[in-house]
């Protein structure tokens, strides 16, 4: 393998430190929507939410991502800034509401924003707006979260 051959294998390659703590981060994902079903009445309620929750702000800190990639960006034109800051708060919007939605509706406008921004993450990733490593870490990251979220939705 050549140096060139090397930079791009490296650059493509998820950093150790993004790979452990996103990895850590789906656990609230998952230990939540396992126990949420065995639970008493009370607690199943508080698990619940707390699943809710930790959606939310999980897809709200995926709006932030995509700020910071807008803002850290090449210059661009207005247009261009405008397009990619006003998404990039969009989830944080969607997340908000979804908290005062009823709790099934909820995890499915959850689940449903975290496939969208996954396809977000997927077009920044093929017009070079995101990292080469990213998808690497979005899909499962993102999979985790959708699948706990609509177990959240029948528990």
């Amino acid at each position: 393998m050549n140096s060139n051959e090397t930079a791009r294998s490296d650059a493509s390659s998820v950093p150790p430190a993004a790979a452990w703590l996103g990895g850590l981060g789906i656990i609230p994902f998952a230990g939540l929507s396992l126990a949420t079903p065995f639970a008493n009445d009370v607690l199943e309620a508080r698990l619940s939410f707390a699943l809710m929750a930790y959606g939310a702000i999980i897809l709200s800190f995926l709006g932030g991502i995509h700020w910071g990639l807008a803002i850290g960006a090449v210059p661009q034109s207005d247009n261009m800034l405008w397009r990619r800051i006003a998404l990039s708060i969009l989830p944080s919007l969607v997340a908000w509401a979804a908290l005062f939605a009823p709790s099934r509706i909820s995890f499915l406008v959850l689940a449903a924003a975290f496939v969208a921004m996954l396809l977000v993450d997927i077009r920044a990733s093929r017009i070079h707006e995101a990292p080469a490593w990213y998808l690497k870490l979005r899909w499962p990251l993102s999979c985790g979260a959708v699948a706990a979220l609509l177990l959240g939705t029948f528990s």
